[in-house]
C-alpha cells in the first residue's frame, strides 16, 4: 500500500500528489522538495514527513497520504443496494464511504466530501443521474471525481447521454458487486483486489 511507506520514490510522489512526475523531480531539484538521492545511483527518495511539508506548502490535499484510504460517495435510493455496495468496498478496506439516497444529498456530499468516486444511481427520486453529473462537472474544483453510473435501464443513447453528461463508467444493473468494485479500481487506478475463490 503506498501510502504506508515511510519513503517513497518520485512516481509515488507524483501519484499522491495527483501531480506529474516531472513536476515532483523539477520540485525536488529545485529544493522546494526536500529528500535525497540514493547513494551510488541517480534514484530520488522522498521521505514522508517531507512529503507531507510539501502537500501542505503547496495546497495539495492531504488527506491520501494521511489515510491512504479513497473516498467513495454512493447513491443509490434502495437501501439495500447501497448497504450491499458498502459492504463489499468496507471488505476491500482502502476505502471511506459516505451514503446518500437522493440527488441534492449526493449533490452536498460531493462538495463537502470531496469523494474520489461517486457510485450513482441515474434513477434518483428527486433529480436524474445525468442532472447530478451535470452539476458536478460545472464545477472545476470537482474535475478529479470520478463517477460511475449505475442503471436498469439499457437505452445505448441514454449511457452516452450520461457519458456526455460527465460521467467516466456505467455498469448495467444487475450486477455483481465484485464487478463494481473491479470497475472503480480501474478508474482509480488502483489494484484490483485479490479475488479469494
Amino acid at each position: 500500500m503506498l501510502t504506508n511507506k515511510t519513503v517513497f520514490t518520485t512516481g509515488e510522489a507524483a501519484k499522491i500528489c495527483k501531480v506529474s512526475q516531472q513536476t515532483i523531480i523539477r520540485c525536488f531539484d529545485n529544493g522546494t522538495l526536500k529528500g535525497f538521492r540514493v547513494p551510488g545511483s541517480r534514484f530520488r527518495r522522498i521521505p514522508r514527513d517531507q512529503l507531507f511539508a510539501f502537500m501542505k506548502d503547496n495546497g495539495i490535499p492531504t488527506d491520501a497520504l494521511e489515510n491512504g484510504k479513497k473516498k467513495l460517495l454512493i447513491v443509490d435510493d434502495e437501501q439495500d443496494l447501497v448497504e450491499l455496495i458498502a459492504d463489499a468496498f468496507q471488505r476491500d478496506g482502502r476505502f471511506e464511504i459516505r451514503t446518500a439516497n437522493n440527488g441534492f444529498d449526493a449533490g452536498m456530499q460531493v462538495k463537502e466530501f470531496r469523494p474520489d468516486i461517486v457510485i450513482l444511481d441515474v434513477m434518483l427520486p428527486d433529480i436524474n443521474g445525468k442532472e447530478v453529473c451535470q452539476r458536478v462537472r460545472s464545477d472545476k474544483t470537482l474535475d478529479s471525481v470520478k463517477i460511475i453510473c449505475i442503471s436498469g435501464m439499457v437505452e445505448p443513447d441514454k449511457v452516452s447521454e450520461l457519458m456526455e453528461a460527465g460521467a467516466d463508467g456505467f455498469v448495467q444493473k444487475p450486477f455483481t458487486v465484485e464487478s463494481l468494485v473491479e470497475r472503480v479500481c480501474e478508474l482509480l487506478d488502483i489494484e484490483k483486489p485479490v479475488t479469494h475463490g
